[in-house]
């Protein structure tokens, strides 16, 4: 059951990271709404993986995998990407809210390598 959790609260993060940077990207500049699809995209993987984390120490210890780095350098990427995103709508310039599409498109692509990686372990137990 918590497996299926994890499983399910990760993916919708996917969901709402994804619409929250292609929404972004569609509209040419930063919106509120964009940052609350962000904020609810780093909600669920902060949930999925603390998740994923409990079931992972049942197991035996074999070492920090790269796929663990990679997921809190996501987490990371993604908190950092929410805070300066807040900044931008509140204090940034026009061109600011308007070329931060960029940023947000690189910390997705950076969080889809442990989703992808994620997976790929899991279909191997």
């Amino acid at each position: 059951m918590q497996l299926l959790l994890a499983i399910v609260t990760i993916t919708l993060a996917l969901v709402f990271y994804t619409l929250g940077v292609f929404a972004e990207r569609r509209a040419g500049e930063l919106k509120l709404n964009h940052l609350g699809l962000f904020a609810l995209g780093l909600i669920f993987d902060t949930t999925g993986t603390t998740i994923m984390s409990a079931i992972a120490k049942a197991e035996p210890v074999t070492g920090i995998t790269l796929h663990q780095i990679t997921g809190m350098l996501a987490i990371f990427l993604m908190a950092f990407h929410l805070i300066w995103g807040i900044y931008v709508y509140f204090k940034g310039s026009i061109q600011s809210k308007q070329t931060f599409h960029r940023f947000s498109l690189v910390v997705w692509l950076f969080w889809l390598v442990p989703y992808i990686v994620g997976m790929i372990v899991g279909m191997k137990h």
